[in-house]
């Protein structure tokens, strides 16, 4: 076990004059199950390539405990890497590849044959370890590059989107055996992902990046309830937040007929650093209310309706600022309206979200 530590560690590759990972300073604990993620070309493969040894650092430095690991070669870090396509050899078999960097260290065999067992019991691949790959479905295979991982007992693991080959009831299951085992052994995991529902669930702390840089690295219930900038809080939460640029007045944010109120600090703040006049206001379908005509709600237009059984949510567009603005409620299957109906929605005071228009980042 130890812990890992980017100190303004930079990339970029050549030919490009825009760093594909651009000072990233972050701290990971020990035992700790970190998620990197972004949308994709985000630097959060980068990141954990470099951590590997598989990228060069072009500035700044990593460190694994209090050895500066940046210019070891990547069998000297002591790590071990699970990749998206498992890259397991097809001529060996499960126990094979699982024992195979064991054999390369010269590990005696005994120990080997108590190490891999053991992690096959651990994986449920007891009977499968006579079998070559091609004989194994995707999730089994799955299985055994983590095997191969486990077997080596490293201070760090590293996984590059390794549940992204598999189908979602296969991915929704292994997501929980990967944290389970990663909490059984107390490893140091840094774990990469595009998925934020996969990030929200396994993670201990999320790292969200963008562009190569890092916008918030937080547990997954603090980034969903204080989002640092309007990035984080567009791409935390599924559905997605609704976030609109609207008129600021001394009352507050002007959604057509709706003015939702705000502190005197928060207009205050909304008009700093080029800001006036307008504010950036979110809130999360779940809260916000479907109410009647005359309550003071936002007319919206219903366009389509997802009926999930317990609850729907409710997608449609209402007139703000002389356009059309989309926007998307959560509410109750008894209050589901029909499409094309007008509906009324309030978002609820104190449940909303404060961005400056002009740095776009939490008031």
């Amino acid at each position: 076990m130890a812990t890992v530590s980017y100190r303004k560690a930079s990339r970029i590759y050549p030919g490009s004059q825009k760093p594909a990972v651009d000072s990233l300073e972050l701290e990971i604990q020990d035992g700790e199950f970190l998620v990197l993620v972004g949308p994709s070309g985000c630097g959060k493969s980068t990141s954990l390539r470099m951590l590997a040894g598989l990228e060069d650092v072009d500035s700044g430095a990593i460190y694994i405990d209090d050895r500066e690991v940046t210019n070891l070669p990547p069998k000297a870090r002591d790590i071990a890497m699970v990749f998206q396509n498992y890259a397991l050899y097809p001529h060996m078999t499960v126990y094979e590849n699982m024992a195979f960097a064991l054999k390369l260290r010269k590990t005696p065999k005994s120990e080997i044959d108590v190490r891999v067992k053991k992690a096959a019991q651990m994986l449920q691949l007891e009977d499968y370890l006579s079998r070559k790959p091609k004989a194994l479905s995707g999730g089994q295979r799955q299985r055994v590059a983590m095997g191969r991982a486990i077997v080596r007992e490293p201070q760090v693991f590293l996984m590059d989107e390794p549940l992204s080959n598999l189908d979602a009831k296969l991915r929704v299951q292994t997501r929980s055996q990967i944290a389970g085992l990663q909490k059984e052994l107390g490893i140091t995991t840094v774990y990469v992902t595009h998925d934020q529902i996969e990030a929200m669930t396994m993670g201990h702390r999320v790292a969200v990046m963008l562009d190569g840089v890092l916008q918030q690295v937080a547990s997954p219930r603090e980034l969903y309830d204080r989002p640092s900038n309007v990035f984080v809080a567009g791409f935390i939460g599924s559905p997605a937040m609704n976030i609109k640029k609207v008129q600021l007045t001394d009352a507050g944010a002007v959604f057509a007929s709706l003015v939702l109120p705000l502190t005197r600090e928060q207009v205050e703040a909304a008009r700093a650093e080029g800001g006036d006049g307008q504010v950036i206001v979110g809130f999360r379908p779940e809260d916000c209310d479907l109410v009647g005509a005359g309550d003071g709600g936002m007319p919206v237009e219903v366009e389509l309706v997802e009926d999930l059984g317990a609850e729907a949510n409710v997608y449609g567009h209402a007139q703000i600022n002389g356009g059309l603005e989309r926007f998307v409620v959560k509410t109750d299957r008894r209050s589901m309206p029909d499409m094309g109906e007008t509906v009324y929605v309030k978002p609820r005071v104190g449940q909303h979200h404060v961005f400056n228009a002009a740095t776009e980042q939490r008031i």
